[in-house]
């Protein structure tokens, strides 16, 4: 059947999508179980742990997410016998659930935790107080006995202060514990210490933006770090509480071991009992490889090849979850030493027919190349008339230190699936290609996004696979930052789609909390000395560039990009009479969970294209 592109019949409806695929957060081997957890669309977006029995674990209304560093993460674990530990949304405190029973609090009220980590029967957390002044942030030991749910002198404070903390390590013998920091004037993936404690001594080892220590015995420290430009895993030896010796590099090769720390609970690489290691490598994509004690790798054949986590092993079996470019998201098991891969939850094979494998897209740029994904339009049901050109959307991730992977998903098909074609751009500034790549955004927020995402545009277009005159650009946060600017910019964009998207850059300082608050610096400049940057880049400033239609969506209780962002961008808009939407949900904060707006959100954006491209919509 021959149609106009955008007007092909889908299967893929917003609510399908809305419920397709829930965000997985992290597995966990318990007894003869694996658990996982899971988002609930259908529920407001709570964060439930279900288990392979088909049993779920955390009952509604109990939801498991974290706000420690506004990001969260690690909102639960577990031990072998099926209690559960979590960190309740509503209160941020850490609960204990027994199998069977009911969550009772283990730490006092009125401070926030998250990368909760169960090890040797000891709990660990971080710890984030935003009632005094200065904040305070710490690592603690929580007593599981409940006798410090009222009483914060019970809690062992491993580290505490004004700096961040993240994955605490506890050596085999319970002696010393190790731990990742950073100061609040520059961010994790520019420079975290590791530290190593005897609860009497601390030592820092030189590294230069550290991930994720973990003890392969009492002697012998694993981490990742990226003196090189990439992170690699390091071995360190040592006695007592001295090193031996500098690290000594596990692998190096042309890809990352390691990742922006925005959450808490992501682990890229795991140590089996006899020392191998599982670990994780991206350069673009993922591949999970398995290093022998001598540093060689032998690559994992598995569907898991996007923001893959290693969350637990079990002997030679090990827990993967994460997306795929050939199936939705899921969780695997993988047993390394036979290669049977059995899928838990989810990961179930896309058809190809309707979600093709996306096209790796190099571009030359003006700071180089650029790297960005193609989904081509595809429906086994329906072609486009004789020579016309496929109508695009350029999707820009947040961050801006994200990146995107090529994975599948019903998000995506749901734009291919009705002659869409989706180019998913990794500008400069995203991880997954190496600090240099990532570096290329410092002081030039604004500018090299802008110029990356113009350039992977019109590198399609120029390769005859998308139509010049409709192409529209859709991203959220710092992806609706890139959003705005580029649409100030002109020239390249019919249309653009911002959700809770950055517009005033002085108004993004005022609100950004702690973990965020010296971002901004090395992306444009510190204030004051760069005010005049400040206002020059943001694109309210010049809104009235804006000469196409653009759709703005925001949440109501956003903290990280308040509504007075987008209505400041409406309210221009509005002034000149550009052709604008605004949608305000209630209830949402930085990025929408809620499956009422998940489906909302798609109807608008795809009737809005259909309006300004020119073609009938029907969802």
């Amino acid at each position: 059947m021959s149609s106009p592109f955008g007007t092909w019949p889908s299967p893929f409806s917003p609510a399908s999508v809305a419920t397709a695929s829930p965000r997985i957060d992290g597995a966990l081997f318990v007894g003869d179980e694996i658990w996982w957890g899971e988002s609930v669309p259908s529920e407001g977006g709570r964060v439930t742990v279900r288990s392979s029995t088909g049993v779920e674990i955390l009952p509604a209304p109990w939801s498991a997410r974290s706000r420690v560093h506004e990001y969260g993460g690690g909102a639960w674990t577990a031990d072998h016998d099926g209690t559960l530990y979590f960190v309740a949304a509503t209160d941020q405190r850490v609960h204990r659930m027994p199998r069977g029973g009911a969550p009772v609090p283990l730490t006092p009220q009125g401070a926030a935790h998250g990368g909760l980590r169960l090890q040797h029967g000891r709990l660990f957390a971080v710890r984030e107080d935003l009632t005094q002044d200065p904040h305070r942030r710490a690592i603690i030991e929580i007593p599981t006995d409940g006798s410090a749910h009222d009483d914060a002198s019970r809690l062992s404070v491993i580290v505490e202060g004004e700096a961040f903390y993240a994955h605490p390590a506890l050596s085999p013998d319970g002696t010393r514990i190790a731990w990742v920091e950073w100061s609040g004037e520059r961010m994790p993936w520019q420079h975290a210490a590791l530290m190593v404690s005897d609860g009497a001594t601390r030592i820092e080892l030189p590294t230069r933006a550290a991930l994720q220590p973990e003890w392969l015995d009492d002697a012998e420290l694993v981490y990742a770090d990226d003196p090189s430009g990439r992170w690699a895993l390091h071995r360190q030896r040592f006695e007592h509480l001295h090193a031996v010796g500098p690290a000594v590099p596990v692998d190096e090769v042309d890809a990352d071991t390691g990742y922006g720390l925005w959450v808490l609970g992501n682990r890229w690489y795991r140590p089996l009992g006899d020392g191998r290691l599982v670990a994780v490598r991206t350069e673009g994509r993922d591949e999970v490889v398995l290093l022998d004690h001598d540093g060689a790798a032998r690559v994992q054949g598995l569907p898991a090849d996007g923001h893959v986590s290693v969350d637990d092993v079990s002997g030679t079996r090990v827990l993967l979850s994460g997306n795929s470019s050939t199936t939705s998201p899921g969780v695997w098991c993988v047993d390394v030493d036979s290669g049977e891969v059995t899928a838990i939850t989810g990961a179930q094979p896309v058809d190809a027919d309707w979600m093709p494998a996306p096209s790796e897209l190099v571009v030359a740029g003006a700071h180089g190349d650029v790297h960005a994904f193609v989904y081509a339009p595809a429906n086994p049901t329906a072609s486009a008339p004789d020579g016309e050109l496929a109508p695009y959307v350029v999707w820009v991730h947040g961050g801006p230190t994200a990146h995107v992977t090529g994975a599948a998903s019903a998000a995506i098909a749901f734009w291919t699936s009705r002659g869409i074609g989706v180019l998913d751009v990794n500008y400069g500034g995203s991880t997954g290609y190496g600090r240099a790549y990532r570096e290329r955004l410092d002081g030039a927020w604004g500018v090299v996004d802008v110029d990356d995402v113009i350039a992977a545009a019109r590198g399609l277009a120029e390769a005859g696979l998308a139509d010049p005159a409709r192409i529209a650009i859709r991203g959220g946060s710092a992806g609706g930052w890139t959003v705005l600017s580029a649409l100030v910019r002109g020239g390249t964009f019919a249309a653009g789609i911002s959700r809770y998207g950055v517009a005033d850059l002085r108004m993004l300082t005022a609100h950004s909390p702690d973990f965020e608050a010296h971002y901004i610096d090395g992306l444009v400049g510190p204030l004051p000395e760069a005010e005049a940057l400040y206002v020059e880049r943001s694109p309210l400033t010049h809104a009235d560039r804006i000469q196409v239609p653009v759709l703005l969506m925001q949440g109501a209780d956003d903290r990280v990009v308040p509504p007075s962002q987008s209505e400041a961008i409406r309210d221009a808009l509005a002034a000149r009479g550009i052709d604008h939407e605004y949608v305000l949900y209630p209830g949402e904060g930085h990025g929408f969970r809620a499956k009422e707006t998940i489906v909302d959100a798609l109807e608008r954006e795809y009737a809005f294209l259909g309006r300004v491209f020119g073609f009938a919509t029907e969802s």
